[in-house]
């Protein structure tokens, strides 16, 4: 993992929601302490069981967490982007995680060590309680995923999945194979090609060589089911750009 120069700007570390809504008293207590990093594509944050080191504030970068079956088998359990933070864990008490943390889309970030997490959560003030609304949000996202992969089709499975994706780039556009969408999705690739086509096909999105371009958003919004809704609700809830 790569440093990058002047680490500690904070117009770069703020481009992260939950470093943005610090109050400025711990802020100014953080900001000497983070690291910012490059997050290449495919690169492993943290493996299942392993004990974090570090939590993970993406500011450009997406990651997934994934549930990794026994089979060598996966499926997405959720994404976070510069609304969040990888590694709650650490400050919920579990120290380790079952899932894996993949970087999804390349891009920065800035990271923090763990003994240092742990004691502004200890402290007890505005920032633990910003953790812990940016868990139930994390929660309620794992847990819609989980009824979603249930109950809906994958073509609604993959609007929501790009939504979600697009709510944490800059642009319209996702460098992402049809490979590396069914291991999120947890199914197979055939079913990736058909529903991408049938959304290609209606002129939503346009997909050529691992490049996928949203041509339609609100096209996007009609078509998926409730569950990009009900997830980004809450978020907007839980998540305000600044602590009052």
């Amino acid at each position: 993992m790569t440093e990058l120069s002047n680490p500690n700007d904070p117009r770069n570390a703020r481009q992260n929601r939950l470093l943005a809504a610090l109050p400025e008293a711990e802020w100014a207590r953080w900001q000497g302490h983070l690291e910012a990093v490059e997050m290449p594509l495919g690169q492993v944050l943290y493996e299942s069981g392993s004990t974090l080191s570090h939590v993970y504030f993406p500011t450009t970068a997406i990651v997934s967490l994934l549930y990794v079956m026994e089979d060598g088998a996966s499926a997405e359990i959720a994404v976070v982007g510069h609304e969040g933070l990888v590694g709650i864990s650490l400050f919920m008490g579990g120290a380790s995680t079952p899932s894996r943390a993949v970087v999804q889309s390349a891009g920065q970030g800035f990271r923090l060590r763990s003994n240092l997490m742990l004691e502004e959560f200890n402290r007890a003030g505005p920032a633990m309680h910003l953790l812990l609304r940016y868990t139930q949000a994390l929660i309620t996202q794992m847990a819609q995923t989980a009824v979603c992969n249930r109950h809906h089709s994958l073509d609604q499975q993959l609007c929501r999945w790009l939504l979600l994706s697009l709510d944490r780039l800059p642009s319209n556009e996702l460098v992402m194979t049809q490979e590396l969408i069914a291991n999120m999705l947890g199914v197979r690739r055939e079913g990736v090609t058909e529903a991408a086509g049938h959304l290609q096909a209606a002129g939503l999105i346009q997909y050529r060589r691992g490049l996928i371009t949203v041509l339609d958003r609100p096209g996007l919004e009609q078509r998926t089911c409730e569950c990009y809704a009900v997830v980004k609700r809450e978020y907007d809830r839980l998540l305000p750009l600044t602590l009052l």
